[in-house]
């Protein structure tokens, strides 16, 4: 099964994404990830991805489509997989259209407060990338990630102002998206408001009854 998660920075897509990787049997591509990744091997390339990224803007659409592609590529997303973060333009829609047919798109909604409330509280792993919160999702320990024992820290991009850019930058270049794939008959829309910590396990089994065919819609889950 192939799945686009759609939904501003900070909704929740790739928490969700990364607890439905274990129900479904199928991969978790990040957008997130396979930047940082490029970053951390220090190549031009990845010092150009992170001065974007600090910034708080997209990485160009001829990159993103060539890490997605190559990603895709590989054996584990032979059965499907669960696309987080990408396209983000319908510039990267239409690259992507001709890459791989797209099975569902989940569009993640919630109001731009609480977006900032989760971004400005979020930390995230160095070692594996799963992300925890300071006040909403807490680690067992502080500053130490549950899953693999790695360092805890605040991303530069999940900083106030970078997260204000952030927003700005999804209404203005990412939201048409939505109605891209609601004329592709594609789309299901989830608004999600509440913590993730009081309703993840109701999200989640409300969309797999949506995957498998049980509900035609999911709407505000409460």
């Amino acid at each position: 099964m192939k799945l686009l998660f759609l939904g501003s920075p900070g909704v929740g897509k790739g928490t969700y994404a990364q607890v439905l990787t274990e129900v479904l049997r199928i991969p978790q591509i990040s957008t997130g990830d396979l930047l940082r990744e490029e970053v951390k091997k220090e190549t031009t390339l990845g010092k150009n991805i992170n001065e974007i990224m600090i910034r708080g803007e997209l990485v160009p659409d001829d990159i993103m489509i060539k890490l997605i592609k190559n990603r895709m590529s590989q054996k584990d997303c032979q059965n499907g997989f669960i696309l987080d973060g990408f396209p983000r333009t319908l510039n990267q829609a239409e690259g992507l259209k001709d890459i791989v047919k797209i099975d569902h798109v989940l569009n993640f909604k919630a109001n731009d407060e609480v977006i900032i409330e989760r971004l400005s509280g979020r930390i995230t792993c160095k070692k594996c990338s799963t992300i925890y919160h300071k006040t909403g999702n807490k680690p067992k320990k502080e500053g130490v990630c549950d899953k693999c024992g790695g360092e805890l820290f605040e991303r530069d991009d999940d900083k106030l102002a970078s997260v204000k850019n952030r927003l700005d930058i999804y209404k203005k270049k990412t939201k048409p998206l939505i109605d891209y794939y609601t004329k592709e008959g594609l789309l299901v829309e989830i608004t999600i408001n509440k913590p993730i910590s009081e309703i993840r396990e109701k999200v989640i089994t409300k969309i797999n009854d949506y995957l498998c065919g049980k509900t035609k819609k999911i709407g505000e889950i409460n």
